[in-house]
This record gives C-alpha cells, structure tokens and sequence, in this order.
C-alpha cells in the first residue's frame, strides 16, 4: 500500500501535481494551447465566411468518408438543427456532398468533395505543423504522457470514437480504460 500522499502507481511519487494550484495550471494550459492550436486554422475559415463547426465536420468527414448524418450528429454531439445550420453552406459551397444510403434511401452519406478534400488537407497541415514542433519539443516520453492525460479527458463514448476513427491503440480501448 502507498505511504501517505504516494501515488498508487508508484511508491515516492508525490501528490503535490495535484494542488489547486496546478490544476488551474493545467486549465490555463489546455485553454492557450487549444486557442494557439486553432488560430492557424480559424484564419484561414475566416477567410471562407467559416468557423470551428465547419471545421470540425470538414475534419471528421476527412476521418470518414460516407459518414451518416446521425454518425456525425452522435460524434459531434450537437443537434440536428445546429448540423445543419453548419452542413447547408458546406453542401450549397461545393465542400460536402451527399449520397443516399445502400441500404436505406431515407439515409444521407456524407462525403468530402475534392474542393472539401483539399480545405481539410490545408487546415490539417497548418495544424501538423503546431503538433509536430510541440511532439519534437517534449520527446516520445512526453507525447505518450500527453496521450494518456487525453485519454483520461475523455469519456467512454469519446474513447470509442477515436478507435472507430482509427486511433484503437490510442484510445485506452476497453470501456472503462
């Protein structure tokens, strides 16, 4: 059993991380890191009349192509009325097109049209570029480090999208991992 203020992880690892202190540290932290993350991105959406809601589905549809709109709406976790506020002006802009289902006709597939492809392509480079100077920065102990708090940011749902999107290994697998 750990001494007193040890972690269950392993003996002499102080709790200290753990003050009120470091985590409003850690607030501030993801809160400057996600708004340096975006500014690239959120630029170039600006120019285009976008923002983030477009850019997540741009993203995401790049992940998945033939996505369903309920597929979406559940990864999104946003309302029907809010997609499609965000998804008209991207279908209307040439960026997404839709498909009926196999299956079902009633079904819309989503997809990225070349001109989609080619925007989420260049706000993924803007942003590789952030994420590869930061991973060369920390090294591989760090990285793995960073994995594992995001993973513990996540809830179980969120886990499970990120391995259907093909990140299984990084996504702490199991329900409750």
């Amino acid at each position: 059993m750990p001494a007193r203020g040890d972690s269950p992880r392993g003996a002499g690892q102080s709790l200290l991380f753990l003050r009120e202190e470091e985590m409003r540290l850690a607030q501030d932290l993801l809160f400057f890191g996600y708004r340096d993350f975006t500014a690239g991105p959120d630029a170039i959406l600006a120019e285009l009349g976008m923002g983030r809601a477009h850019h997540r589905v741009l993203h995401f549809l790049g992940r998945r192509p033939g996505m369903t709109v309920g597929e979406l709406l559940s990864i999104l976790g946003i309302t029907k009325q809010s997609l499609s506020r965000v998804l008209a002006p991207l279908v209307a802009e040439g960026y997404v097109a839709q498909a009926e289902g196999r299956s079902d006709r009633r079904q819309r597939l989503l997809s990225l049209t070349e001109k989609g492809e080619a925007l989420e392509k260049r706000l993924f480079e803007r942003q590789r570029e952030t994420v590869l100077r930061a991973y060369r920065e920390a090294g591989p102990a760090a990285v793995e480090g960073f994995r594992a708090v995001m993973r513990g940011l996540m809830g179980t749902e969120a886990r499970r999208v990120v391995g259907r999107l093909g990140g299984a290994k990084d996504a702490g697998g199991g329900e409750g991992g």
